[in-house]
């Protein structure tokens, strides 16, 4: 693969909470070390940034869930210094900011990322405990009516941060480079793509949906359950649908990308199953949510490696038989009737390359510390593990 050759570069970051904002983070710092650019804002900003066949240029951006943050933050023009700043990455809180300056965001708080979901609270306090004696009921019921919140935060908190202080350009269509943030329809059976459609089309999988600000895709894909409610979102006939976070149905949606044009996705993702290690021991000693959280972890990693294994296959596959048509002197037109049938049915794009980032059975820290944590030391090490992670992948195609 010849990096600098790509004619369209993309990015794709996945999910993790606030852990997995401050790996992509360092990934990010790490891919600009060596060399690659960031583009983003309004087309006049993109156009007097960037130069014609400027190699290794990011011009298009996918984010699902936490990596939508991060991603909305970039295609808006904004520097990862920015980010850095405001999720306090080593520079703590930022006390002076100009809140009007492309340059520098407002810190990231807690009561920016955990507003009471209120509303869900009221909308659940059950019938009967208003109505009659919470004896006349079973346990089931009682279950049933004590846990109807939709969610104990909401990401209202998040969509307002970034459309107060954040975004200044809040619509998909006004941005100069390519934005699509991915989350899941909440009764239904597929995920929705936002982005910058002409028109709502959908299938049995997929919605590309174009009724929505960015602030508000970002807030409907970092809606995770059971902790944050799904987010509604008003379609242009009026009607709401909801939506959470954009990891359930892919934990990679790097095809987004592929289907868009970007002939290189770079994809960054966080989660790292635990590996034993004799200091930290066996996991049946930490308790119940730490072994929830491995195995969660092992069917996420699962999905992604099969969809990789997937990715490679299919080379494989579409090589060997390109390969045999040529030693079988096909004439050139028959063989690429063949190669281009192989590409439909499969989805296929043989000049598209994908590098994935994550992090190593030994990075312990990515599994250990909370998803939600904003301390800056923290926050700080698990950049370190991206920048580290991105800097031995990069190694591997020679940056």
């Amino acid at each position: 693969m010849r990096i600098r050759e790509k004619k369209k570069i993309a990015l794709a970051l996945s999910g993790g909470g606030i852990k997995a904002a401050a790996f992509h983070i360092g990934v990010c710092l790490a891919l600009k070390e060596k060399g690659f650019r960031f583009l983003g804002g309004s087309p006049e900003t993109v156009q007097r940034s960037s130069k014609p066949n400027d190699p290794m240029t990011i011009r298009l951006y996918v984010g699902s869930s936490a990596g939508s943050f991060i991603s909305s933050v970039l295609a808006s023009g904004y520097t990862i210094e920015s980010l850095v700043n405001a999720f306090e990455v080593g520079l703590g809180y930022n006390k002076v900011f100009n809140e009007f300056g492309l340059n520098e965001l407002k810190p990231l708080t807690y009561r920016n990322m955990f507003a009471i979901n209120t509303r869900g609270i009221i909308k659940s306090v059950p019938h009967f405990f208003r109505k009659k004696s919470i004896l006349s009921g079973g346990l089931e019921s009682l279950l049933k009516h004590a846990f109807g919140i939709n969610g104990i935060f909401t990401t209202g908190g998040v969509e307002s941060y970034l459309r107060k202080h954040v975004l200044k350009i809040n619509n998909f269509s006004d941005l100069g480079v390519e934005l699509f943030i991915v989350g899941t329809q909440l009764n239904h059976s597929r995920k929705v793509i936002f982005g910058d459609f002409k028109e709502v089309s959908k299938d049995a999988r997929i919605m590309y949906a174009n009724f929505a600000r960015i602030s508000e895709a970002v807030a409907a894909s970092t809606a995770l359950p059971p902790v944050f409610a799904p987010y509604g979102i008003k379609q242009n006939n009026g009607k709401e649908l909801y939506f959470f976070d954009g990891e359930i149905r892919d934990t990679l949606s790097t095809h987004v990308a592929a289907d868009h044009g970007a002939d290189l996705v770079i994809s960054s993702y966080s989660v790292q199953p635990y590996h034993y290690t004799p200091e930290l021991g066996s996991l049946h000693q930490y308790g119940i949510p730490v072994i929830i959280n491995q195995a969660l972890y092992q069917v996420i990693q699962q999905k992604i490696e099969k969809h990789i294994e997937h990715q490679q296959e299919i080379r494989s596959i579409y090589n060997a038989v390109e390969g045999y048509l040529r030693q079988a002197h096909v004439e050139p037109i028959h063989r690429n009737r063949i190669l281009e049938i192989i590409e439909k049915r499969v989805n296929f794009k043989p000049n598209v390359d994908y590098i994935y980032i994550h992090p190593r059975p030994q990075n312990h820290e990515m599994f250990f510390v909370d998803h939600f944590s904003l301390n800056p030391k923290i926050m700080a090490r698990i950049a370190r593990i991206g920048f580290k992670s991105a800097i031995s992948t990069m190694r591997k195609y020679g940056l």
